[in-house]
């Protein structure tokens, strides 16, 4: 899952794959969960006790400058050629050379670290995610496919959503009293300042960059969520006038109504616009905002506490594609002529309920990585197992309120486009679930062999089978154990892998002599994630000096501008887990 998390080699850990559509630039990040979701935040045998999430953590440190330099040039080992590395040898050596530019912008970096809180989270949220053009859907956001439930008409539907949405309701409660379980990995408290920014947040599309809505700290945060059937965009209260949440009965009142409600008008899929380049949704949405009721409708859901989706019966398939069918589902809605309509991408915390059983989650990650969220599933799908309490009177509520929209004919051309361009980023797509029951992870454990290493090594071989060599490959790691840390990359990639893919592959090759290659190439990946974890990778330091320099406003540096960087950087294999 792209949206970041622990790398970790304990036994709750589940490794998933972000995938590309047959060769091409398209990736999506998928968690196919069974039989039900693993959160990570006990894996090394110890969960905090209830305190504050401002738990101190420590600074991210800057790494030193020699150190990431020397780890840069081992992971282009694999990537280019002998004589492009010593090109770029000689790159590296001038730019960290003593009293050289490398020496001047770590400086700097050390400078901004000093009077920073974190002094690369901000910078790597507003150029991965913010400055990035690329639709949010299938690009970006990460999709959760969550256990099958046990109906299958929509009076189910509105009956789990219902339990859905009190067991979120009950989790941003821990949230607001302060009460969350504070997460350890490997013995490290994770910063827990993430789970601030899940609620009542969202990203707005520019034309040029996005830029986020965050709830003011210190005001009351909003008491409504945003239901959307049918294309149908509804503000629902989800607390009584006394502050107290409402019940699953009333919940289950409202959305009953919500559903009546979502027959009575058009049925314009305004929700796709959000699935579009970020350039030309931010020129769609300065349009759109141009009308006073849009602004209000459009404010509304991007205020709202989260959305949930009340998906339309979805066309049947085998049983042996029905998991890819529902990844699909979950990850852009189906199409247009499916529930892509039925989502607004930009939005941080999107819950996805289907009539047919199926249920998902699709966040966006600038404000968040996974595994806040894989904890939060994790708490509403052990709230939903348990039976519902004693009906309380019901009370007479309020009507959910609909959120009008005036669709001008211009506005009408970009849905239009926004169909188009999404149907065709899908149909460019290949999604393909499958469960892997060779063996699980306990075998690796009993040869010394952590799994998560393991299964790099193992996509790292998969790949050189196919194309013959390996590639600039990324494994997220999360930088959580530093205060507001996001994320790193490990490279699997190396020097090790290398030789064991030769070695498979050898026809006189040695059983005993590939072993050791392989407990070698497991060892390296193992070390390298160790590295990462601790605030050591060279990715992230690296970008900071290329901001750096361009925040000089001077000729960039030439170690930015060589070919073997843009290979590096131009990662072809993105992996993480949660």
């Amino acid at each position: 899952m792209q949206g970041s998390s622990c790398i970790c080699d304990c036994a709750c850990a589940i490794p998933t794959v972000w995938k590309g559509a047959g060769g091409s630039h398209h990736h999506f990040s998928f968690a196919p969960l069974h039989p039900r979701l693993q959160v990570t935040h006990g894996c090394c045998g110890c969960i905090g006790a209830f305190v504050g999430l401002t738990l101190s953590c420590p600074p991210a440190p800057v790494p030193p400058l020699a150190q990431t330099l020397e780890r840069y040039l081992r992971s282009l080992e694999v990537l280019v050629t002998p004589e492009e590395l010593e090109e770029t040898r000689q790159l590296v050596e001038e730019f960290g050379a003593p009293g050289g530019e490398g020496e001047r912008l770590q400086a700097q970096l050390e400078r901004r670290a000093a009077r920073m809180e974190n002094w690369i989270s901000d910078w790597w949220v507003q150029s991965a995610y913010l400055e990035s053009r690329l639709p949010l859907a299938v690009h970006s956001s990460p999709a959760v496919v969550l256990p099958k439930q046990d109906y299958s008409d929509w009076r189910g539907q509105l009956r789990f959503a219902a339990k859905l949405i009190a067991g979120v309701l009950d989790f941003k409660a821990k949230i607001d009293q302060q009460a969350v379980l504070v997460e350890y990995r490997r013995g490290h408290v994770q910063c827990m300042a993430q789970y601030r920014r899940l609620f009542a947040s969202c990203r707005l599309p520019g034309p040029k960059h996005d830029g986020l809505l965050l709830p003011p700290p210190g005001r009351r945060p909003p008491t409504f969520i945003t239901v959307v059937r049918n294309f149908q965009f509804f503000q629902l209260e989800v607390y009584n006038s006394d502050g107290t949440p409402l019940t699953v009965d009333q919940l289950h009142q409202q959305l009953q109504r919500i559903r009546g409600l979502s027959w009575k008008t058009d049925k314009e899929p305004l929700g796709v616009l959000t699935s579009d380049h970020r350039h030309t949704w931010g020129q769609a949405y300065s349009t759109l905002m141009r009308d006073r009721l849009n602004r209000e409708s459009a404010r509304c859901i991007q205020r709202s506490l989260f959305t949930v989706c009340l998906d339309a019966p979805v066309l049947k398939v085998s049983d042996e594609r029905y998991p890819s069918r529902v990844a699909a589902q979950m990850l852009h809605g189906g199409g247009s002529y499916s529930n892509s309509g039925n989502r607004w991408f930009d939005k941080s915390l999107q819950f996805i309920v289907g009539e047919d059983g199926v249920c998902g989650v699709l966040y966006e990650q600038a404000v968040a990585d996974g595994s806040p969220i894989a904890t939060i599933i994790d708490h509403v799908l052990d709230y939903c197992k348990d039976p519902d309490t004693p009906r309380a009177p019901m009370t007479p509520l309020p009507l959910p309120y609909k959120l009008y929209f005036y669709i001008t004919p211009e506005i009408q051309h970009d849905i239009e486009r926004a169909k188009q361009n999404l149907d065709i980023l899908i149909t460019d797509l290949d999604i393909s679930c499958f469960t892997f029951r060779g063996f699980g992870q306990g075998l690796p454990k009993r040869l010394g062999l952590g799994p998560d290493s393991l299964l790099q090594v193992a996509l790292q071989l998969a790949y050189y089978r196919t194309h013959g060599s390996l590639c600039a490959t990324s494994e997220v790691a999360s930088l959580r154990r530093f205060h507001l840390g996001r994320t790193d990359a490990v490279r699997p990639a190396a020097p090790p892998v290398l030789r064991l893919a030769r070695a498979m592959d050898a026809p006189d090759g040695q059983d005993e002599e590939t072993l050791s290659l392989l407990q070698a190439a497991v060892e390296s990946q193992s070390a390298r994630t160790e590295q990462v974890l601790a605030g050591q990778g060279f990715d992230r330091h690296l970008l900071g000096l290329k901001l750096a320099a361009i925040g000089d406003g001077q000729r960039l540096p030439e170690i930015f501008m060589d070919t073997a960087f843009a290979i590096a950087t131009h990662c072809r294999l993105l992996t993480g887990q949660v």
